[in-house]
């Protein structure tokens, strides 16, 4: 992920608190490698260890750094099957069809979208039955959910820049 300094910022109705050059590059460090001492990061960015460390300390409690995650090969912890699938709403019920989701055994991402779906979640389950069992058991039977279609996905691909 590479942030980009957005020249209008301070405008009106920006909604993310404007990122200084030095904070961007923060950003980018961390996002490459998580796990990256302040020491390390500070060398990085060309900055001292203790502006480092309060730059990381306000980009957490401003809400821009909100965690950090392992990534995780999901086959190799029994996850191989992985699809998207493509939620139709009732009107005025995608708070709780949002909420009901999120809450589902396998369930990895909510996302609230405009087209031809409302929602669009990705799943990861062991195998084809189990995804099966969660689309038709689980996903297509929550008060809401109208019409419901899954794409198997065959592989997935990480951009070459993180």
């Amino acid at each position: 992920m590479s942030i980009r300094i957005d020249s209008r910022r301070g405008r009106a109705g920006r909604s993310a608190p404007a990122l200084d050059e030095v904070d961007a590059r923060i950003v980018d460090e961390l996002g490459r490698d998580g796990r990256m001492s302040i020491r390390t990061l500070a060398e990085q960015v060309n900055i001292s260890r203790t502006n480092a460390h309060g730059r990381v300390e306000r980009l957490i409690d401003s809400g821009v750094i909100t965690g950090f995650h392992a990534r995780v090969a999901p086959a190799k912890v029994g996850l191989g099957t992985a699809a998207l699938i493509g939620l139709s709403i009732e009107q005025d019920t995608w708070r709780e069809v949002a909420q009901r989701l999120a809450a589902i055994d396998y369930v990895e991402h909510v996302a609230l979208v405009a087209g031809e779906f409302d929602i669009v979640v990705r799943v990861r389950t062991e195998n084809n039955l189990s995804l099966r069992n969660l689309v038709f058991d689980q996903i297509q039977s929550l008060p809401g959910v109208r019409t419901c279609h899954t794409w198997l996905i065959f592989d997935e691909f990480e951009p070459e820049h993180r």
